[in-house]
């Protein structure tokens, strides 16, 4: 990959793996969520995530997205990365904050970014396949276009505890727009689902700056005017407190998925994943 493909990774790794916490205590009793353990005794999720976005851009455009309390965790993980590369939320507000944070500041120093938002606690079998569908997605986008598509895998079997993505109708380029979501049917509600073509919804977006901003500004501006001041007020005088600290202080805690995006299905596109052995371990 060449650095003036503008192509920026953003891992989302701040959550607190609460739904798998039975399995990540420690003896101790200390909770470590679950993106920084391992599935198999090897990398952790989160280093897994790092290797997946690699396969798409330079180690400079990968940003991870953290949060302040679990700095004993990821710190030593994310080592190798360049320090303006860790967004470091001052406390978890949810995934919608999590990514308007570094997006806000990375449209204050390339506009014409296109951007891959990756959750860090998948588990894929063959990254080859999964590394294919997102440079695809990615060179559908236009730099300054307000294209968002969503990648949906192909499913092996009709999982009640996953969302799934319902298609259209393809356009010309075998993209597919957004019919409508549908969140942890019955087991028979999925298979009837999956017979319509539906897709697992992996949660790993393909954007621009211009797409993602639109779609935040359309469903909390208030949030994106106040997230937009503080980081600006930061940006002119860094020695003060911070005031995306504060902020956080007093934002609601949004999902990026049912607070931004499930209103907007009409806008988005799905771009099918053959089966890579996906394994969302939510």
């Amino acid at each position: 990959m060449h650095r003036d493909e503008r192509i920026w990774v953003l891992i989302l790794a701040a959550g607190e793996g609460s739904r798998l916490r039975s399995l990540t205590t420690t003896a101790s009793g200390t909770s470590i969520p679950k993106q920084f353990c391992s599935l198999y005794g090897g990398p952790s999720l989160l280093q897994e995530a790092l290797s997946r976005a690699r396969s798409v851009t330079v180690d400079e455009q990968v940003c991870a997205v953290v949060a302040a309390q679990h700095r004993p965790w990821w710190q030593p993980q994310l080592a190798d990365l360049d320090t303006a590369n860790v967004i470091v939320q001052p406390q978890n507000r949810g995934t919608a904050n999590g990514i308007l944070l570094p997006l806000l500041r990375l449209l204050e120093s390339d506009r014409g970014a296109r951007i891959l938002l990756v959750p860090s606690d998948h588990h894929v079998r063959d990254e080859a396949v999964l590394a294919r569908a997102m440079r695809d997605a990615l060179q559908r986008l236009r730099p300054h276009s307000e294209a968002t598509l969503l990648l949906g895998f192909e499913p092996d079997e009709p999982d009640p505890q996953l969302g799934y993505i319902v298609p259209g109708e393809p356009d010309d380029d075998g993209v597919r727009p957004v019919a409508r979501f549908v969140e942890k049917p019955s087991k028979a509600l999925a298979q009837a689902l999956i017979g319509l073509g539906a897709l697992w919804n992996g949660f790993i977006v393909a954007s621009t700056v211009h797409g993602l901003l639109g779609l935040f500004s359309r469903s909390r501006p208030r949030v994106v005017h106040a997230m937009r001041q503080a980081i600006r007020q930061d940006l002119r005088s860094p020695a003060q407190t911070s005031a995306v600290a504060a902020l956080y202080e007093r934002l609601p805690t949004l999902d990026f998925s049912r607070d931004v995006l499930a209103d907007q299905a009409s806008s988005l596109r799905v771009l099918r994943v053959p089966a890579c052995g996906w394994t969302d371990l939510g």
